[in-house]
């Protein structure tokens, strides 16, 4: 192929045009949004998480309920997926040993696009075992000690006694059950610690 001064211009004219495109979508393409320290993320889960179920490192899945919005652009819509870890998990002790359940964010997926995060954690307590621990143990004792009374007088009711606080005993280890379930749809707020620039939808 020969080429003449028309052959230039045409080629020349071209990658100008192409340029000119380029450049004209980098001008309009919209910046990345920075979420700032301590923005709120509201979150329902998409899993079940209970403290004598989940364990230390495991992964969680939820969505976004609420968009996060900046400056009148909603940088993270409602229903992004968002994963996250569980930090501790502790189950109760059935007499004593109170649950505990602390979870936080991993990552926000946003119009394809996957962004770490780090955020602060969600953290659950359980109930404490000792006031009812003690009223099944001494009511235990109460009764044994009303029992062994009626059935032989002083001497069975020293015996009834200890025998009564065993039977409470058991009863608290058989139907105490303090730890923590979160079922699904279960919504939680957690609040980023650093910073995290979004690409937002153009």
């Amino acid at each position: 192929m020969i080429w003449t001064k028309r052959s230039y211009l045409i080629v020349g004219g071209v990658l100008l045009i192409e340029i000119t495109v380029a450049a004209a979508s980098l001008t309009h393409a919209n910046p990345p949004m920075t979420l700032p320290n301590r923005t709120a993320i509201h979150v329902q889960l998409d899993q079940t998480l209970a403290s004598d179920q989940s364990r230390s490192g495991d992964r969680f899945d939820a969505r976004v309920y609420e968009p996060i919005v900046v400056d009148g652009k909603t940088v993270v819509p409602e229903g992004a997926r968002v994963t996250g870890r569980v930090v501790n998990a502790r189950k109760a002790g059935r007499l004593r040993g109170v649950a505990r359940l602390q979870l936080a964010l991993a990552s926000v997926e946003v119009n394809g696009r996957t962004y770490e995060l780090q955020t602060s954690t969600s953290y659950r307590r359980g109930g404490n075992h000792n006031r009812r621990n003690l009223a099944f143990i001494g009511g235990g004792a109460g009764g044994g000690m009303l029992i062994g009374a009626i059935a032989g007088g002083g001497k069975g009711a020293l015996i009834g006694g200890p025998v009564g606080a065993g039977a409470g005993v058991a009863a608290a280890y058989f139907t105490a059950d303090k730890n923590i379930h979160l079922p699904v749809e279960t919504r939680l707020t957690f609040e980023l610690a650093q910073p995290v620039s979004i690409e937002s939808k153009s």
